[in-house]
This record gives structure tokens, C-alpha cells and sequence, in this order.
């Protein structure tokens, strides 16, 4: 069952994947070793496919390098609930397939809860706890179901949520 991992406002990207260990981040498959390494030390070798990070305010600011975002697609992160995303953090998650969600549960979920969530409903259940997100739009449904966006752009040459290309006009 996916777990909490809790953290607190304005999380930046270099917090999730300090730009001191950018030499790793070309080439390398390791960079996603270093997430969180100066504030979670320990989340890299002990997050579980499938868990989920509560962040505070802001969460995402500063720098938009697509690395943070990329070491916890990675560490197969299940998603991100937050009050409040930087614009271009919060879009390159959704890019890679990355559920984020905008609300506010800091004062609810504590680090280690195991929680389960619905994506199309958008139910997070601790226990008999039930707390509503907004549920995932379909077109993210959609680009999760292939992994990203960009694997659902490949499989069907049309981004989620786009009619497929008219096959040309029908004769009559």
C-alpha cells in the first residue's frame, strides 16, 4: 500500500534534485539516487513504487530544470498533493505522468500513512478516511494509462484529450 511521504512549503527543484550533483544528470541512470538528498536523505533508497509526497505551498519553485521531476518518475512516485504548484513544475510533472494535485492536506497525513488513491474518482483513503481531490482530468487518465504524455503522444501521434486525426473526407 502506497505511503505519505510529507514534506512543507516552497520545496524547490533543487531540493528534490540539488543542481550539485547535475554531472550524474547526463548519460548517467543515477541521478534519481540524489532526490531529496540534503532534506530527505533517506527517500531515494526507501520510497516505494506507488507512494505519494504531501507538500506545502509553492511546491516546485525555482529553477525548471525537468530533472526533479524525472528522478521521481524514476522512483515510480505515485503523485504530489500540494496547495499550490510552481506553473512550470506542475506541467513538467503532468508531462512525464506524474499525478499532481492541488490540495491542501499538510494538516491531515502524517509521513508513513498508507493510503490508497483513485485516480478517476480522486478518493485518497487512510483507513476508513476519506479525503476528495480533484479528481485527475481524463486526458491525464489517458496519458498515466501510457506512462507520459509524450508515450501517449508516440503510440497515438495525437496528444490526450484530441479527437484522432480525420482519416479524410467519407465518400458518399
Amino acid at each position: 500500500m502506497p505511503r505519505i511521504w510529507k514534506f512543507g512549503d516552497s520545496v524547490n527543484t533543487d531540493d528534490i534534485l540539488p543542481g550539485k550533483f547535475a554531472p550524474f544528470m547526463a548519460g548517467e541512470d543515477v541521478f534519481q539516487t540524489f532526490a531529496f538528498h540534503y532534506i530527505r536523505p533517506e527517500f531515494a533508497a526507501e520510497v516505494r513504487p506507488g507512494d505519494l509526497l504531501i507538500g506545502g505551498r509553492n511546491w516546485g519553485l525555482g529553477s525548471s530544470r525537468e530533472y526533479a521531476p524525472a528522478a521521481l518518475k524514476k522512483l515510480q512516485v505515485g503523485g504530489i498533493i500540494a496547495p499550490s504548484f510552481a506553473r512550470i513544475h506542475y506541467r513538467n510533472l503532468l508531462n512525464l505522468g506524474i499525478p499532481a494535485f492541488e490540495a491542501d492536506l499538510t494538516n491531515v497525513l502524517e509521513d508513513g500513512d498508507e493510503v490508497s488513491l483513485d485516480m478517476a474518482s480522486g478518493e485518497l483513503r487512510r483507513g476508513s478516511e476519506v479525503f476528495y481531490l480533484p479528481p485527475a482530468p481524463e486526458f491525464l487518465r489517458e496519458a498515466l494509462a501510457e506512462g507520459s504524455i509524450l508515450a501517449f503522444y508516440k503510440k497515438y501521434q495525437r496528444f490526450p484529450g484530441e479527437a484522432p486525426a480525420d482519416s479524410g473526407p467519407t465518400s458518399s
